[in-house]
């Protein structure tokens, strides 16, 4: 697979501006564009980077193997590049990708960032994303406790008469121009929609991408 249109990268990077260091070698670090979620940490030589710029894919120098690595090339996880940038001290690059079958890391993590402590633990995206986890985790595991889980049992009447309050308290926090109702209204409503998403089994990725397409 390859990405066609690398002239549509947000962003470019002057390679003449980029400060490698000492091995010729610059930080890259790739991160899903819809949610934000850091996918893993590599390196770029000059190479790698103008072969990125040029094929609209992201590719690595191995240290280990001291060679070229064009990230999916084995695996097929590539990465779509969306966009490109350095930072302050043009020192490290920040590439926003597609990750092919939402797998960055070599031992099938999502993430190469998945540990914490002795144990496994995904890293923080967006607070969207992060709220919709908690709630496909409540409705894998009831717990009667649980507003979530109680809303889940109730189903479809009970869900979408709660959004359909909800919405109406926006509209009457809206009307009375006060923002942190209006802030707080919102949240009610964004994460009475998250538990409708998962009681439907839609990915909270496709309103994402929805979204995206909408931005240009």
């Amino acid at each position: 697979m390859s990405n066609s249109n690398p002239s549509s990268f947000v962003g470019s990077i002057p390679l003449e501006k980029i400060r490698f260091n000492e091995q010729g070698l610059v930080p890259a670090i790739a991160q899903d564009y819809l949610d934000g979620t850091v996918l893993m940490m590599a390196w770029m030589n000059a190479e790698a980077l103008q072969k990125t710029l040029e094929t609209g894919e992201a590719w690595y120098w191995s240290r280990s193997r001291q060679e070229l690595w064009h990230k999916g090339a084995t695996s097929g996880h590539f990465q779509p590049v969306k966009s490109l940038r350095y930072d302050c001290d043009s020192d490290a690059i920040l590439l926003t990708i597609e990750q092919i079958g939402d797998i960055a890391c070599h031992t099938g993590e999502r993430s190469c960032f998945h540990q914490q402590g002795e144990g496994k633990q995904a890293p923080p995206a967006n607070t969207l994303s992060g709220l919709y986890e908690v709630i496909r985790e409540r409705q894998a595991n009831p717990n009667e406790s649980s507003y979530t889980c109680k809303l889940f049992a109730g189903g479809d009447n009970k869900i979408l008469k709660k959004i359909g309050e909800e919405s109406a308290e926006v509209v009457m926090a809206c009307k009375d121009d006060n923002p942190q109702d209006i802030a707080s209204e919102v949240a009610d409503l964004f994460y009475h929609t998250l538990v409708a998403l998962a009681h439907h089994n839609v990915d909270l990725r496709e309103v994402y991408r929805v979204l995206e397409k909408r931005r240009h």
